[in-house]
């Protein structure tokens, strides 16, 4: 029987580089450990600091294949788990009891697409093994609910009558103001009132055992916005924008004030970034082309994905089943759990919040 030298097994571990933060799994920290028996037989502990379900058949097949070429090794037993921590928050604000991290998707304009966003990111991370929470802080026009296809009318539990239980829609945890007001029912409220409801929404929701809590931000970047930024615990915001000249000059505002803030940019999210015909399939960039480009660049930050302009994505978050969960073999879907991924990677690249939630521990592939 060959001696199997531990080094060149660490080596053959060491080609697989991960292909959003570009580190080979050493330089993650992401394994934990690494035997060989005196079979030949060759066991890895694999566990990323990102939800990357989509990715842990490729990287498991990818490192078995690597450590089956080391003289002596018989058979490779690959584990690939995801372990999601708690991340800084800005001025250390006091965390959400229940909820580990919160990613706020906000624009500088309004109609861009940024709830579908939010609910389709949201459900993407889930399905990427995460536990997700969304809550829908766009008071003036709350649309989260009927995008998740929550009944209209529909009130969430409370407890001691002080707390609100999450509405539970495609297995995330929900809660928005169109759950406790009629849809009919207009807000006219001044800034400190809404912001003062959001934050009550946040504090008095029973979160449980969020990795990610989305906040759906009110579009604009005004007192109301501004205000938010300051008293939510984020840990980094989403920009979403389309290529056109107006809403990227928006977007470059809502950057600015996240930044005000100390709240870091993940990075940004271009919309209706070309117009896919539904009857031939053809392609074009009706609101211009490389806008989401152009706007990651000047503020050195990531343009984590684009996504086209098609009607079965409105179809669907409108009839409350968003393409995540519609369609999930989609090329949308992908785009969307494509762009989860890169905001998990991304918030992992961040110093840790020691006094945050605890970790979570979940093993995705045998």
């Amino acid at each position: 029987m060959t001696q199997i030298s531990e080094q060149a097994l660490q080596a053959a571990v060491r080609e697989y580089r991960d292909p959003y933060l570009n580190k080979d799994l050493y330089e993650l920290g992401a394994v934990k450990s690494l035997n060989a028996d005196d079979t030949g037989k060759v066991t890895v502990m694999v566990e990323l600091p990102y939800p990357s379900k989509g990715i842990a058949g490729a990287l498991k097949q990818l490192v078995s294949n690597a450590l089956e070429d080391v003289d002596g090794v018989d058979s490779v037993d690959v584990h690939v788990g995801q372990k999601i921590h708690s991340y800084k928050v800005q001025k250390d604000l006091p965390s959400v009891p229940g909820v580990k991290n919160i990613i706020a998707v906000a624009s500088g304009k309004g109609g861009v697409g940024k709830s579908t966003t939010a609910v389709n990111l949201a459900l993407a991370l889930q399905a990427e093994g995460a536990r997700v929470g969304i809550l829908d802080a766009d008071i003036y026009g709350p649309s989260i609910g009927m995008m998740l296809g929550v009944p209209e009318g529909k009130r969430p539990d409370t407890r001691e009558n002080k707390y609100f239980v999450p509405m539970d829609a495609h297995g995330l945890q929900a809660n928005s103001m169109a759950f406790v007001v009629t849809e009919k029912t207009p807000m006219v409220w001044r800034g400190p009132m809404v912001s003062g409801a959001v934050m009550q929404l946040l504090q008095q929701t029973l979160w449980n055992e969020l990795d990610y809590l989305i906040v759906d931000m009110p579009p604009g970047t005004g007192d109301i916005q501004l205000t938010l930024a300051q008293k939510v615990p984020v840990t980094g915001a989403v920009i979403v924008t389309t290529p056109q000249d107006i809403a990227l000059l928006d977007g470059k505002k809502g950057i600015e004030m996240f930044r005000k803030v100390d709240i870091p940019v993940l990075g940004v999210v271009e919309n209706m970034s070309v117009h896919i015909c539904s009857n031939c399939g053809h392609e074009e960039p009706l609101f211009g082309h490389g806008g989401g480009e152009r706007i990651a660049a000047e503020y050195d930050t990531t343009l984590l994905g684009q996504l086209p302009l098609h009607m079965t994505i409105r179809e669907q978050t409108d009839g409350g089943r968003p393409s995540v969960v519609a369609e999930p073999d989609s090329e949308v879907a992908r785009r969307y759990r494509d762009i989860a991924r890169r905001v998990g990677a991304e918030l992992s690249t961040r110093e840790r919040n020691l006094s945050g939630s605890i970790s979570s521990v979940s093993v995705t592939e045998h």
